[in-house]
């Protein structure tokens, strides 16, 4: 019989954790499947490593390392020959594991990650954001990347790549899937059934200090060559976007500002365009609405996040001479 080593990387979430851990149990009793539960640490000082060991948690103390090395933690103490990664704020539904299952017994892919939707106590903003996520994977497909909020893969895929890399300070699931897929593995997107998202951001603070981690490691992508083409779309859409505005502040102090406006208004094309290249946010004018806004703000977040990596990633080059 298949064990499955249930992942969960923590810090300082004891106010997600139990949900977490006790929606993950559920979901390997309910198919019948041996599994065990690993939570690696990163140095929470709020009980949460007391609470995962009194739901039967095994907790590795890992302080101060990225989330990335949590992950290969959590992998190189596990047993199982399926790996199951959640994050601490992720609830899941109780077929998880046994969509997981049939995926591998009609070999249907090699990886899977369910779409995560918010819970109604999100605000607006976190809402749409995830639904933004829904409406782009609102089929069963094989995908590019997946994210490791919720991922299940076969062992060998993971040990086969080499699991996370460590140097990243984020979009470490991406580059995971990528090697994945350049590995020759298939991932595997389910619209259904869905995870619950308890992470959801509390205020715009948190929404854009989350967006700019999220889009911090792209230079170091863009540097391990990891990333192709398709890849390459936003982060150039990101600082073509702080381009126009640019233009539009310099005609501004050049003293012409109806083309200044103009520019400012070319500025939203590329958000609007994001916004409707789905059907589902077509037809529902409030959510494009909110995707408009939340699209803007992201691209100046992710052209400051490419920028501050470049300035990094310039600073750590060895001198030569």
């Amino acid at each position: 019989m298949n064990r499955v080593s249930i992942i969960v990387p923590t810090l300082n979430e004891a106010g997600h954790l139990s949900r977490t851990l006790s929606a993950a149990q559920r979901a390997a009793e309910h198919c019948g499947l041996e599994y065990e539960l690993i939570v690696p640490d990163n140095g929470s000082i709020d009980g949460s490593q007391a609470l995962a060991s009194s739901l039967g948690a095994r907790v590795l103390d890992c302080p101060g390392v990225s989330i990335a090395a949590l992950r290969n933690r959590g992998a190189a103490a596990a047993s199982g020959d399926w790996l199951a990664f959640l994050d601490a704020d992720m609830e899941v539904p109780l077929d998880w594991l046994q969509m997981w299952r049939e995926v591998r017994t009609t070999n249907r892919a090699d990886v899977l990650g369910l779409v995560h939707r918010p819970p109604p106590q999100a605000p607006w903003y976190a809402r749409a954001w995830l639904q933004r996520v829904a409406a782009e994977r609102n089929l069963p497909a094989l995908r590019d990347w997946l994210p490791t909020a919720n991922l299940c893969l076969e062992r060998h895929w993971f040990e086969r790549v080499g699991g996370f890399d460590e140097s990243l300070r984020t979009c470490e699931d991406k580059d995971l899937s990528l090697r994945l897929g350049g590995a020759g593995a298939r991932l595997l997107s389910l619209p259904t059934p869905t995870v619950l998202n308890w992470g959801f951001e509390g205020s715009w603070g948190e929404w854009l200090g989350k967006e700019l981690w999220r889009q911090s490691s792209q230079a170091q992508l863009l540097r391990k060559g990891s990333v192709g083409l398709r890849m390459l779309r936003f982060p150039l859409l990101a600082a073509g976007h702080w381009a126009i505005d640019a233009l539009a502040l310099l005609c501004l102090l050049l003293g012409q500002p109806a083309v200044a406006a103009g520019v400012f208004a070319l500025g939203w094309l590329p958000a609007l365009m994001m916004t409707l290249r789905y059907r589902y946010n077509r037809q529902r004018p409030l959510l494009a609405l909110h995707l408009l806004v939340l699209h803007w703000l992201r691209m100046h977040v992710a052209g400051i996040a490419l920028l501050l990596g470049l300035m990094d990633l310039t600073a750590r080059r060895p001198s030569r001479g």
